[in-house]
């Protein structure tokens, strides 16, 4: 799907102030498997956990209701995070970037030889077309993109690139939205789903901007922001 077709599902929704929207986010991994670890050897889950609440405050500062899914560290099993958010009107789930171990470096960090690689940078966002709310998960998606992008931060080009990265296709190459079908919390979600891959935490120089905390509150208030302007009316769940 193009940007132009992006555009028209955002034109369909006609957007709203989303006053009292219910959302989920979605902590991604879990203590157990903690997804990537960081330039600088801290696992993911830190990362996505400290992003998540701020998202969370940032969003209920706006009016809105927020549930929190995997805070715990404890939710192991992917199947079961989605049917968490049923009834929700949208549900985002919160990741941090890493690359492919071959295009990594070793370099000392307080003695110690920790893999990083500052070749890519920038958020990614994926929806997936098996989600029975495809339109309005890009909806949300491609607002969060020119969100993030107004607040000043760039989108990775990374994960469309077929020899570098993985060949995923644009939904919205303008907003930095992919196609990731397979993505269990995507496709599993009977909301709109979107996840968003904050920056990618092998990069050195990146890591560091996440964690910034006046960097992350200014991704959160664009997130919040985006949910503010894609959620229309006639399209939130149980009569929302």
């Amino acid at each position: 799907m193009t940007a132009r077709i992006a555009l028209c599902a955002l034109a369909v929704l006609v957007p709203v102030t989303a006053r009292g929207a219910a959302i989920a986010i979605d902590v991604g991994h879990y203590l157990a498997r903690p997804g990537a670890t960081s330039a600088r050897g801290v696992p993911e889950f830190e990362y996505n956990l400290t992003l998540a609440r701020d998202m969370a405050h940032a969003l209920q500062a706006r009016g809105h209701d927020v549930t929190m899914i995997g805070d715990d560290g404890l939710a192991a099993d992917l199947y079961r995070r989605s049917p968490r958010a049923a009834g929700r009107d949208l549900l985002i789930s919160v990741h941090h970037d890493s690359v492919h171990a071959e295009y990594m470096s070793r370099w000392l960090y307080e003695d110690a030889s920790l893999r990083y690689s500052d070749m890519q940078a920038g958020y990614s966002l994926f929806v997936s077309r098996r989600n029975p709310q495809l339109a309005r998960s890009l909806a949300c998606a491609s607002a969060m993109g020119a969100s993030m992008q107004r607040a000043g931060f760039v989108p990775s080009r990374y994960h469309a690139d077929p020899v570098v990265g993985e060949a995923r296709p644009y939904a919205d190459e303008d907003g930095g939205v992919h196609y990731y079908d397979n993505l269990v919390v995507l496709h599993t979600a009977t909301v709109p789903a979107v996840l968003f891959e904050a920056g990618v935490l092998v990069n050195r120089h990146e890591e560091l901007a996440m964690r910034d905390a006046a960097v992350r509150s200014r991704m959160a208030r664009s997130v919040a922001d985006a949910v503010d302007g894609c959620l229309a009316t006639s399209g939130r769940q149980n009569g929302r």
